[in-house]
């Protein structure tokens, strides 16, 4: 029943992101120009995302054919391993392949389905502002419901698969077996995230700097050579970027919540039998729960509607509050039915993840919206130069840690101490498990607000370069001030459920490591000097990858101003307006440059993880040769690099988000007539603090979500190789 269900709804959501295809595709294209425009910006992002996901899944492979050889013949096995040697190689290679595939599909099936309703959202523009609503935020659903129903589908699917084959005798072993979905999963959407991040944000500095600051031009004025190259970006970055980042949230927490889930049956199996909650129930809770947000999202989607006086903004936040709400009572339902008498604390905790969401939510846009003090005072900032503008803005940045980190605290506690008093023995890390299974609760409907701000972009841009009347342009423009500040919503979204998310996987690499070294104790001692180093090593990593995005960033932008130079110095009629720039150029400098720097941070996590697991795990081998019986085994000495590289991170990517976002804003904040307006020398230091924080924002932040969630997944199945 319970499987039969998840599968059902997962199926309905395919179906509804197929009926929301349709319905797009059909929809009028515009003019011949606007069609132009629109075709090579598909062509740009088109070839873009076939070279990375080229290069992705080679990478893939590769460090699949490490996972089996490691769990096949290096590793050694003991007597708590939930399958044969053989076996656990394969599923949990397997299961590694299907993730990348599905994280792949998803991240791709979201972008092609944006790059067609960017026109079609411009085309609706001139008729009225509610046809460009819906056109924008139903593409952007797609991207939504491909990534929530095949995460569900693919874990839902494994573990149907490794029941009816009887690879165990025991099926809370199950979820041992396919961690690797989620590794898969987090893998590529660190190379797909930032790969898209330094393309987007190379293209938009070369763009700014040279068209804005130097040229005096407008932004998507068709002169600048790499106007193309930035509406692509906008695609690659933010809609195959954040879907995959979004698939291996969801993928990823549901089997560490799975797998927390078989520990507390294990724990209380007497009083849950006693009470007919049988173990497929508890441990597929998570899975239900999760399903029941397809169906709160799909109507929330569909109450979205506007007018051309109500603020945009306003309709889709209406739409976010029904989805919310109704994820509540699917929580409710899923908890009364599954966990017995102890359902309404969970239940507790369910609503607190999505309370938590909603907190975000608001904690992003004080710091983001120009409306608010933080802005307004970098705003104030430019009065004076660039340099006062920066540092205002970093200020802003590193202030914004302090209340969601508040807000995060407070969920975590709060609902340890849910699960603790449910009656159940060591029930609260399952009710923080909850808490994150809420706040993703709505990640369908979240998503499609994320890819309706680079589908409202683009159609922006398409408006400006097809020289459309200047009252769609105020539409296009309305629409894209309500799509940055969802972009930017959704990154503070993506960071609190990375926070939630790390706590709950942090107790599934605890767990997993009792279970196959059953003398661990479940703590991690940072008064060890090896758990220690381990630990200072986690927060160095998260630095050294930053710095390497953002300078990734610089250096492929470094090309593109060069080149837009170049290109206005030989061929003045480009400014004249008599002659085309060559757009070509600018998308080959960022695809190029992109697919280059992408490698080395994703390859330096992986490595320096397995690297500390390993040399630790010999050296306490070594240790114990030698008579010491006091050192950290390789398992606690990743449990530390874990931890306090999981805390950093968070802080890091609150800090960059938040930072870039409001060096964004406080430019447009001049842009509506303050400190006198655009083209003043308030603005013009605005842009450089804006191009300041492209690479904050759009490359390193986002990246360090899927880090903070890729360290967990990547230690939860490498585990077993370091006892």
């Amino acid at each position: 029943m319970e499987l039969s269900l998840i599968f059902g709804i997962s199926i309905l959501g395919l179906l509804f992101a197929v009926y929301l295809i349709r319905d797009v595709l059909k929809r009028d294209t515009g003019s011949a120009k606007m069609q132009e425009i629109s075709n090579a910006i598909k062509q740009g992002a088109e070839a873009f995302l076939r070279r990375q996901n080229r290069t992705i899944l080679w990478l893939a492979l590769c460090l699949a054919a490490f996972i089996y050889i490691m769990y096949a013949f290096i590793r050694t096995p003991t007597i708590h391993d939930p399958a044969s040697q053989s076996q656990m190689a394969l599923w949990t290679t397997l299961s590694f392949i299907l993730g990348a595939l599905c994280s792949v599909a998803a991240g791709y099936m979201g972008m092609w389905v944006a790059i067609r309703s960017n026109i079609r959202t411009a085309a609706a523009a001139t008729k009225g502002m509610n046809g460009a609503l819906q056109t924008a935020l139903r593409g952007g659903a797609v991207s939504g419901f491909f990534v929530v129903a095949l995460s569900l589908l693919g874990v839902a699917g494994l573990f149907t698969l490794v029941d009816t084959f009887h690879i165990v005798t025991d099926i809370s072993k199950i979820p041992l077996l396919i961690v690797g979905y989620g590794f898969g999963a987090s893998f590529v959407a660190l190379f797909a995230q930032l790969g898209g991040g330094i393309y987007t944000k190379a293209a938009d500095v070369g763009a700014d700097l040279v068209g804005k600051v130097e040229a005096g031009i407008p932004e998507d004025d068709p002169r600048n050579p790499a106007v193309i190259a930035d509406l692509v970006g906008d695609n690659v970055g933010d809609c195959a970027g954040r879907g995959a980042d979004l698939f291996e949230s969801t993928a990823a927490e549901n089997i560490g919540a799975m797998i927390l889930a078989a520990g507390l049956f294990s724990t209380n199996q007497g009083f849950m039998l006693k009470n007919n909650m049988s173990l497929l129930g508890v441990l597929l809770f998570p899975l239900i729960a999760r399903a029941f947000g397809i169906i709160a999202s799909i109507i929330g989607i569909l109450s979205v509607r506007t007018n051309d006086k109500e603020d945009p903004m306003s309709a889709l936040n209406r739409g976010f509050y029904i989805t919310a709400s109704l994820a509540m009572v699917g929580f409710f339902i899923a908890s009364k039915w599954l966990l017995g008498p102890v359902f309404l604390n969970f239940f507790f905790c369910g609503v607190i993840g999505i309370l938590v969401s909603l907190a975000f939510v608001y904690l992003t846009q004080y710091y983001t919206e120009y409306k608010y003090r933080p802005v307004q005072s970098i705003a104030e900032a430019s009065q004076t130069g660039p340099a006062t503008n920066i540092i205002a803005g970093i200020a802003i940045g590193m202030e914004s840690t302090g209340l969601p980190v508040l807000v995060i605290g407070t969920a975590i506690v709060a609902t340890y101490f849910l699960g603790q008093s449910s009656g159940l023995k060591d029930a609260g890390l399952f009710g923080t498990a909850v808490a994150t299974m809420g706040m993703l609760g709505t990640a369908a409907y979240i998503l499609a607000m994320d890819t309706f701000g680079p589908i409202t972009d683009n159609a922006g841009g398409i408006v400006e370069m097809s020289q459309q009347p200047e009252e769609v342009r105020v539409k296009t423009d309305r629409l894209d001030a309500v799509g940055n500040t969802t972009k930017a919503l959704t990154k503070g979204y993506a960071v609190g459920s990375a926070a939630l998310a790390a706590f709950l996987l942090f107790g599934a690499y605890l767990e997993e490591v009792k279970n196959y070294l059953p003398s661990f104790n479940g703590t991690i001692n940072l008064n060890k000097p090896e758990v220690f180093v381990g630990a200072i090593c986690g927060a160095m990593l998260v630095y050294i990858f930053s710095s390497l995005a953002i300078k990734a960033v610089g250096k492929a932008a470094y090309s593109i101003i060069n080149n837009v130079r170049e290109q206005f110095k030989n061929n003045p009629g480009i400014m004249l307006g008599t002659s085309k720039p060559d757009y070509g150029q600018c998308v080959d400098i960022a695809t190029k440059s992109a697919l280059k720097k992408m490698v080395v941070p994703g390859l330096l996590v992986v490595g320096m993880t397995v690297g500390i697991g390993l040399i630790f795990k010999w050296l306490y081998q070594l240790g114990i040769g030698m008579g010491n019986t006091n050192g950290a085994t390789g398992a606690e000495v990743v449990g530390g690099y874990l931890m306090v590289g999981t805390i950093t991170g968070i802080l890091m990517a609150l800090f960059l988000n938040n930072g870039g976002g409001a060096w964004d804003n406080a430019k447009k904040f001049i842009e509506t007539g303050a400190y006198g307006g655009k083209k003043s020398d308030p603005h013009k230091a605005s842009v450089v603090g804006d191009t300041v924080g492209d690479p904050f924002k759009d490359t390193a932040g986002p990246s360090l979500h899927v880090l903070i969630k890729l360290l967990s997944t990547l230690t939860l199945v490498l585990a077993p190789l370091f006892v």
